[in-house]
């Protein structure tokens, strides 16, 4: 029997089903005794539940990471949020006891999260409905059993693994995941892939259709899981899981040695991070430097803006971790699926295509001076800084912010403080009109960097969010590759580098494609660094440019991925 969902976390997992089934949270025996006495219960299990998270986000951040800690410190800031709490105190008013009034509240939080359709509004829904299972466990006095309880060997099946799940989690003994819930970019996909467990995501009824000791198989690479299994499948299974472990084993080999394909050629593979931290594990990786430092993460659940000497000292200790590579840092991206509560943007019906990135951050130079004046002092040190416009559609914005960084060099040098004057500007290329004048934006730009997330989702009218369209969201469509082409042609033309961190620039189908049309630097997550290196030392310049004209010469993305496929 074989039951499909999303891969999101690629390799296979063999293991017994253990069923994470939630604990009995029918509150409507409890009476309620007063809007005091209810209210109290309420401070009571926030008061607990805050305390717990804490402790659980301190160990995930030992075991797991910074980033994947940080999504039960959301959880904290969101139930601490005052607005919350006094709509669950006007529920408890109106007669309500606590258990009512909170499932009230995060229910309504979670459908306005989820009605949005947005990426990053459906994570939050997944954080609020986590919130209002565990909230109502503290307030019943019930408790669901924990990943961490499970025996080794086990595949996890539920209807959502949620942040709380995983801590005290040992991915030793877990051999893989299987929910009803969740997709690619979910969180449950975020935190499979950095505990590196198989997981296959959005299985319809999955935790109803298999029964605990039951064994399975989960390929997170083809998003199945198997049950009901012959002898000769599990040995094929067996077989494969011992491929992709001697697989692993043998990209150490490319750690420390420098990126060139067969022919000798050299190219870079540097890392994307949202975090100073996140250097550290891209330099353990192997990474050449630093392709994408996304700042909004410095910007996002908190409730003030950073100032210059935060972020100063962000900045700076990225520069220092990285001292003698390049650190790529990419201006403050907000607006889109990126919402900063505290700077009350307005509410746009098409937010992607409305204020956002660099139109945000010129029409507000207070803002965007704070973070240039702490970028153009953090690069006084080693030199290794480059900054990076987001959303560029015209050569207006890059002069206007051109104009906007002397203007800060200006300030700096008044007040006797060290910058770098000769600090590289560059530009994001992920809009159709950047592609399509990409000869006209190299006259300006240092260099460039293709996004190729956003590159896809605009040529292509396609909300990479939406699952109702996500079979039409692809980088294998002519249209985008012939901009990706364009835009490295112009670059060479102009004689500025060119690099790519999207994530086309990890994809061993594409990188033939990349390295035919000159892409200088290949910019992935930190774990992907050595397979990518490994893909590009194995091509020669004669077969990947080969491989590029043949599959230019197709007409649809399914026949170019197809031919993409058999030459890898």
């Amino acid at each position: 029997m074989t039951y499909q969902g999303v891969g999101a976390s690629g390799g296979i997992g063999i293991g017994r089903v253990v069923r994470i089934v939630q604990a009995d949270l029918d509150y409507s025996g409890v009476s309620f005794a007063g809007s005091e006495a209810e209210k109290e219960r309420f401070q009571r299990a926030v008061e607990a539940f805050c305390a717990k998270t804490q402790e659980m986000a301190e160990s995930m951040k030992t075991r797991v990471g910074e980033k994947e800690a940080e999504i039960l410190s959301g959880q904290i800031m969101m139930l601490s949020d005052p607005f919350l709490q006094s709509q669950v105190e006007e529920a408890i008013d109106s007669g309500l006891c606590a258990e009512a009034a909170v499932d009230q509240v995060c229910g309504n939080f979670i459908e306005m999260f989820s009605s949005t359709g947005d990426e990053l509004m459906g994570q939050r829904a997944t954080d609020v409905g986590d919130i209002r299972t565990r909230m109502l466990e503290l307030l019943l006095g019930v408790s669901t059993m924990r990943a961490a309880e499970a025996p080794a060997g086990s595949v996890l099946v539920a209807a959502d693994f949620t942040p709380s799940m995983t801590v005290g989690i040992d991915k030793e003994k877990i051999a893989g995941i299987a929910t009803e819930i969740g997709g690619k970019t979910s969180h449950s996909a975020i935190l499979a892939r950095a505990l590196g467990i198989p997981a296959v995501l959005g299985v319809p009824n999955i935790s109803k259709l298999l029964q605990d000791g039951q064994s399975v198989i989960v390929d997170g690479s083809k998003g199945i899981v198997l049950a009901e299994f012959d002898e000769h499948t599990l040995a094929e299974y067996e077989h494969l899981q011992q491929k992709e472990r001697e697989a692993k084993r043998q990209l150490d080999a490319y750690r420390d040695c420098p990126t060139q394909d067969a022919s000798g050629n050299r190219f870079a593979v540097y890392a994307n991070i949202g975090k100073p931290e996140d250097a550290q594990a891209a330099l353990e990786y192997g990474a050449e430097g630093i392709g994408l430092f996304r700042t909004e993460f410095l910007f996002m659940d908190r409730t003030s803006l950073p100032d210059e000497e935060e972020q100063y000292k962000a900045y700076i200790a990225v520069a220092e971790t990285m001292a003698g590579k390049e650190v790529i840092i990419r201006t403050l991206d907000i607006g889109g699926d990126k919402d900063l509560p505290y700077l009350h943007l307005e509410k746009e019906e098409n937010p992607f295509l409305g204020h956002r990135a660099i139109r945000y951050c010129l029409s507000n130079p207070e803002v965007f001076s704070v973070q240039l004046r702490a970028l153009l002092r953090a690069g006084a040190l080693h030199k290794n800084l480059k900054i990076m416009l987001p959303l560029i559609t015209g050569v207006e914005e890059i002069r206007a912010a051109k104009e906007l960084i002397e203007t800060c060099k200006r300030q700096l040098q008044k007040e006797g403080a060290a910058y770098d004057a000769d600090i590289p500007v560059g530009i994001m290329i992920e809009t159709p009109a950047a592609a399509r004048i990409a000869d006209l934006l190299a006259k300006e730009a240092d260099f460039f960097s293709i996004g190729t997330n956003d590159l896809t989702q605009y040529t292509l009218a396609v909300d990479r969010g939406n699952a109702k369209v996500e079979g039409l969201y692809t980088a294998f469509h002519p249209a985008v590759l012939r901009n990706i082409r364009d835009t490295i042609t112009a670059a060479k033309q102009a004689g500025i580098p060119v690099g790519m961190c999207g994530e086309a620039a990890a994809d061993k189908k594409l990188i033939p494609l990349l390295l035919a049309w000159g892409l200088d630097e290949f910019s992935v997550s930190p774990a992907a660094v050595l397979a990518t290196r490994k893909t590009i030392s194995e091509w020669s310049a004669q077969k990947s440019l080969a491989t590029a004209q043949g599959a230019m010469e197709l007409s649809t993305a399914s026949e170019i991925e197809s031919s993409l496929e058999s030459s890898t």
